[in-house]
C-alpha cells in the first residue's frame, strides 16, 4: 500500500464507490498532562471513531486513512478485524463492503510537535498545556479515523474527555455532562475543518444579532480566546468589532444567514498558519495578540485574516471544493473578500493599497517561479495539495478575481456567488459551477475568460507607449503588452491608464484617466489622444488587473526625481510595486531602487507601504547588490534609517517602524546606538523600547558578537515566556560561532527533538546576511541531508527545513551548479521536494542576474 500520501485518482474513485452518512468521535486527552512515559515513544491519547457510510457497489474494497502509532481494534459491521492485517500504518483495509456500513476503530493516535494533527503546547511561563488541532489539507487522519478528502462530507458528533479543570471546544456547541464534553452535531462538512481546542484557555464572550429578511432573528453567540500568560495583552474588544463587522458584511452581500451556529475564534501557540476556516471554531496563529506596539498595518492584517477566514465560511465551508485542483475556489474568493471586506465594513479603508502593495507581490513572485502554476492547478496528490497554498492561489486568485468584477462589475459578481451558496449548499463543487452562475448573472461568456485568467500561467507586463505631436500633445497612447517565452500567453486585461503631470506646487497629479480593454501585443488608448504630455503615465492605474507595470523613459526619468510628490496613495503604491518588480527583474539597479527608498521613504504616508518599502530594501542589499557594493549600501542603510528614526515624529508609527529596520539592516556603526537603547543609556524621544522591540534589537547585536549566551538568558528571565523563548532561539543561533553554527544545524537536520516555532526560531537566527564566509560549508551538507530529512519528517518540518536552510546567501555559480548537480542526481526523489529547490535555485539565478544589473550601475 502507498505510504501517508494519495492520490487524486484514489480519492476520486473513493467518492464514486462511498457516501458517507456521519462520524461519531469520541477522545480522551487525560494523557496530555503528566510526564509521560519516558521512553522515547510518543505521547498518544485514546481514539474512538464510528464511521456510518453506503457502498454503491456492495462486495467492493476500500480504505479508511489513520496515522496513528497503535491500533487497538477495528470492526466492519459487527465483524471484529485484526489490526495487524488491515491497518498499515496509514490506511486501513476495508474488504467486502455491504450496501450500508459500520465501522469501529479504537486507536492510540499521537500528540503532535510539529502543530499537524493535535498539537500539544507546554507553556514555559506557567507550565500549563493547551491543545488545538490542524488538519488541512489532510491531518485529521492523524487525530481520528476517516474518509480523508473534502468531497466525503458528512455531519460530526464529538466528545471528548479532558482535565477536570479544561474547557474543551469543537465546531459545535458544547457541554460538560458526567466528565465528559458532547458537542452539538455539525453539518455536512469536510474532515479538514473539523476542529478540537481544550486547555485552561482565557475564554471571552460577546453575541451578534441580526433582523432576517423573512422576519427571524439570527443569533450567533461569539468567543475568543488566548493562553492565559497572553490575556493582559488580548484586545478581544477590537477582535469582535471586527467579527460584527464582517458578519453584517457577508450578510448584507450573500443574503444566506450564517448556517454553523456559534462563532469561536482561538488564538494558538506555535501555529504553522496564518489561521484556519473551521466553521464556528477558527484558530488563529497567537502572533496576532500583540505584545507590543505595533503600527496600523498590524491591525489592518488582523482584521484582513478575520475576515478572509469568515468568507471560508461560505466559500469553503458550506460550499467545498471537490479536490485541491480547485482549492482557489475558495482561498482567492477569501483573499479577496478580505480586502473586500476590510474597505467596506471596517475602519481599514486603504485596505486594496496594501492588497496592491503587498499581497501581490507574493503572487508576482510565485507567478515567475519555475513553478508556477494555472490558478486552477493539477493537483495529483496530497504533496502537490500542501505546496499549493501558495501565492498563485491566494493572492493571484484574488487579484483575477478583482480583474473579474471589473469585467462583470460588482452587482453581477455577488448575485453569481447569492446563486452559488443556494445551488450548491453543503455540496462539493469544480471550476464549471462558478462559471456557470457567473455566466447566467452578467450575461457574459465565460469560458474565454477562465482560459485567460484561470488556465494558463505566468504574469504580463503592460508598458505605456506615447507619441506626440507638434503641439506637444499626445498623438498616440498605446499599451503594449508582453509575456515570458515560458509562458507566451497574452490575456484581456481590463485596465485604467492615468496621466499625471508636475503642478506648480511641484506635486505629481493625475489630469486624465481612461479606462480600456487591453488585448494583444499593442492596445491603443484612443480616449487620451489630444491630451497634455503627462510627465508620468500608469498603465494600470486604480490597480484594475493582474499585471506587472511597466514605465516609458519619460515616466522613469520623472519617477527618479519626484516618486515622493505622488500626491494619490494608491497610485504611489503602485508605483514603488512596479519598480520592485523591475530591480527583481534585473531592469533597475537594485543600489538604485534602494537611494530611492532613502530619499522618498520618510515622506510615505501609508505604513503598510513604509514597511514593505523596508522589507524590499533589506531584501535588495542582502540579494540584488553587486557584492563589492554590499558595505557601502549597508553604511547608506544604517545612515539613512538612522536619520529618518530621529525626524520621525516621537512616539508615532513611522519612528517605530524605522527603529525596527534600522536594527534589521545596521552595520556595525549602528551597534552602539542599538545597545544604548536596550540599557538607557541613550534615547530617541517618543521612542518606548518595550519588550517585543528588545528582542528585535538583541538580534543584530547577537549576529555581530555584542551580546552572547549569558546576555541573552538574562534577557529570557525578563521575559520567561514563550514568546520570550522564541526569540531567545532565533537570537543564540545567530551569533557568529562556528560551534553555534554546527549546534543549530544539528538541532534542526538531525534532531526531532524541536516543536515546530523552535525549528522555525533556529532556522531564522541561522542564515545572517554578514556572515556568508562562516555558512559556506553549509551548502555541501545541505544537499547531503535533505532527501533523508524529507523522507523522514513531517511535510510541514521537511518545508521548514527545504526552504529555510538553502543556501541562498552563498551567492555564486558554483552554488548554482550545485544545486543543479544534486537535482541532476535526484530525478526520483519527491516530486514537492524537487520544487521546493528548484524554487530556490530560480531565486538565486534570479539574485546573480539582479547583481550583474547593478554592477553596471554608478557607484553611487
Amino acid at each position: 500500500m502507498p505510504g501517508e500520501n494519495l492520490s487524486r485518482d484514489e480519492a476520486r474513485e473513493r467518492a464514486a464507490l462511498l457516501a458517507v452518512d456521519g462520524y461519531e468521535v469520541s477522545l480522551d486527552v487525560r494523557s496530555a498532562l503528566g510526564e509521560g512515559d519516558g521512553d522515547g515513544a510518543p505521547r498518544t491519547f485514546r481514539s474512538v471513531t464510528t464511521i456510518r457510510f453506503r457502498c454503491a457497489e456492495p462486495g467492493a474494497s476500500s480504505f479508511a486513512d489513520l496515522i496513528a502509532p497503535s491500533v487497538t481494534s477495528v470492526s466492519l459491521n459487527g465483524r471484529d478485524l485484526d489490526p495487524s492485517e488491515v491497518f498499515d500504518g496509514s490506511r486501513i483495509a476495508l474488504e467486502d463492503l455491504a450496501a450500508e456500513n459500520e465501522l469501529v476503530v479504537d486507536a492510540q493516535c499521537a500528540y503532535s510537535r510539529t502543530g499537524e494533527g493535535l498539537h500539544r503546547f507546554v507553556d514555559p511561563e506557567d507550565g500549563e498545556v493547551y491543545l488545538y488541532t490542524q488538519y488541512e489539507p489532510a491531518d485529521s487522519r492523524r487525530v481520528f479515523a476517516n474518509f480523508e478528502q473534502p468531497d466525503l462530507k458528512a455531519p460530526f458528533r464529538f466528545e471528548v474527555r479532558a482535565p477536570e479543570q479544561w474547557t474543551v471546544w469543537s465546531n459545535g456547541a458544547g457541554e460538560l455532562t458526567d466528565g465528559v464534553w458532547r458537542f452539538a452535531e455539525t453539518k455536512p462538512i469536510s474532515t479538514y475543518i473539523t476542529c478540537v481546542v481544550a486547555g485552561p484557555y482565557h475564554y471571552v464572550t460577546d453575541s451578534y444579532t441580526r433582523e432576517l429578511p423573512d422576519g427571524g432573528r439570527l443569533e450567533i453567540p461569539l468567543g475568543a480566546m488566548c493562553r492565559k500568560g497572553l490575556a493582559p495583552h488580548f484586545d478581544a474588544d477590537d477582535v469582535f468589532l471586527i467579527t460584527k463587522q464582517g458578519l453584517d458584511f457577508f450578510h448584507d452581500h450573500f443574503d444566506y444567514p450564517y448556517p454553523f451556529g456559534k462563532y469561536d475564534q482561538a488564538f494558538v501557540p506555535e501555529y504553522n498558519l496564518g489561521a484556519m476556516e473551521n466553521p464556528g471554531l477558527v484558530t488563529f496563529r497567537e502572533e496576532y495578540i500583540f505584545r507590543g506596539k505595533v503600527t496600523r498595518a498590524s491591525y489592518e492584517g488582523r482584521a484582513n485574516t478575520i475576515l478572509h477566514e469568515m468568507a471560508h465560511m461560505w466559500f469553503g465551508d458550506l460550499v467545498t471544493m471537490e479536490w485541491w485542483d480547485d482549492l482557489w475556489l475558495k482561498e482567492s474568493f477569501a483573499d479577496f473578500m478580505g480586502a473586500f471586506a476590510n474597505v467596506g465594513a471596517t475602519r481599514f479603508k486603504d485596505a486594496w493599497i496594501t492588497f496592491a502593495n503587498r499581497r501581490k507581490a507574493w503572487a508576482y513572485r510565485a507567478d515567475q517561479l519555475p513553478s508556477t502554476h494555472p490558478i486552477t492547478a493539477d493537483i495529483r496528490d496530497l504533496e502537490d495539495a500542501k505546496l499549493n497554498f501558495d501565492g498563485i492561489t491566494y493572492a493571484k486568485g484574488a487579484s483575477v478575481l478583482k480583474q473579474l468584477v471589473a469585467y462583470v462589475g460588482q452587482d453581477a459578481f455577488l448575485e453569481g456567488a447569492r446563486r452559488y451558496f443556494k445551488r450548491h449548499a453543503y455540496g462539493n463543487t469544480r471550476l464549471g459551477d462558478l462559471l456557470a452562475v457567473l455566466e447566467e448573472t452578467s450575461g457574459r461568456d465565460m469560458g474565454a475568460w477562465a482560459r485567460s485568467w484561470l488556465q494558463t500561467a505566468g504574469v504580463n507586463a503592460l508598458t505605456p507607449q506615447v507619441l506626440l505631436d507638434a503641439e506637444g500633445r499626445i498623438d498616440e497612447l498605446a499599451v503594449l503588452q508582453e509575456a515570458a517565452e515560458s509562458h507566451p500567453e497574452l490575456r484581456p486585461h481590463r485596465v485604467a491608464v492615468g496621466l499625471y503631470r508636475r503642478g506648480a506646487d511641484g506635486t505629481l497629479q493625475r489630469y486624465a484617466r481612461a479606462e480600456a480593454d487591453v488585448d494583444g501585443p499593442r492596445t491603443v488608448v484612443a480616449e487620451l489622444a489630444g491630451a497634455e504630455a503627462p510627465d508620468l503615465v500608469l498603465v494600470n492605474d486604480d490597480d484594475l488587473t493582474y499585471c506587472k507595470t511597466r514605465f516609458d523613459e519619460a515616466s522613469l526619468a520623472t519617477l527618479r526625481e519626484a516618486l515622493g510628490e505622488l500626491t494619490d496613495p494608491l497610485a504611489r503604491a503602485l508605483c514603488w510595486s512596479a519598480l520592485w518588480n523591475m530591480t527583481r527583474d534585473a531592469l533597475l539597479p537594485a543600489r538604485e531602487f534602494i537611494g530611492l527608498v532613502l530619499r522618498f521613504g520618510g515622506r510615505e504616508s501609508d505604513i503598510g507601504v513604509l514597511q514593505m518599502l523596508h522589507a524590499w530594501a533589506d531584501s535588495a542589499l542582502t540579494h540584488y547588490v553587486a557584492p563589492g557594493w554590499r558595505e557601502r549600501g549597508a553604511r547608506l542603510l544604517t545612515e539613512g534609517a538612522s536619520e529618518q528614526l530621529y525626524a520621525a515624529g516621537p512616539g508615532s508609527e513611522q519612528q517605530l517602524a524605522w527603529a525596527r529596520f534600522f536594527a534589521r539592516v545596521t552595520d556595525e556603526r549602528g551597534l552602539e546606538l542599538l545597545s544604548g537603547l536596550l540599557d538607557g543609556k541613550a534615547t530617541v524621544e517618543g521612542l518606548v523600547v518595550d519588550q517585543e522591540l528588545r528582542w528585535a534589537f538583541l538580534e543584530p547585536l547577537a549576529a555581530h558578537g555584542v551580546v552572547g549566551e549569558s546576555e541573552l538568558a538574562d534577557e529570557l528571565a525578563r521575559d520567561d515566556t514563550a514568546s520570550g523563548k522564541r526569540h531567545q532561539v532565533r537570537c543564540l543561533a545567530a551569533r557568529p560561532s562556528e560551534a553555534v553554527k554546527a549546534q543549530a544545524w544539528a538541532q534542526v537536520v538531525e534532531s526531532d527533538a524541536l516543536s515546530n516555532a523552535l525549528v522555525e526560531a533556529t532556522i531564522g537566527g541561522f542564515a545572517q546576511a554578514s556572515q556568508r564566509e562562516l555558512l559556506a560549508p553549509y551548502t555541501e551538507k545541505y544537499f547531503a541531508a535533505i532527501d533523508r530529512v524529507w523522507r523522514e519528517r513531517s511535510i510541514q518540518i521537511g518545508m521548514d527545513v527545504v526552504r529555510g536552510l538553502f543556501p541562498a546567501l552563498q551567492q555564486s555559480r558554483a552554488t548554482l551548479d550545485a544545486t543543479d548537480a544534486w537535482l541532476a542526481a535526484h530525478e526520483d526523489a519527491a516530486p514537492a521536494l524537487r520544487r521546493l529547490v528548484l524554487e530556490s535555485r530560480d531565486d538565486l539565478a534570479r539574485a546573480l542576474r539582479a547583481q550583474e544589473c547593478d554592477a553596471t550601475a554608478s557607484t553611487d
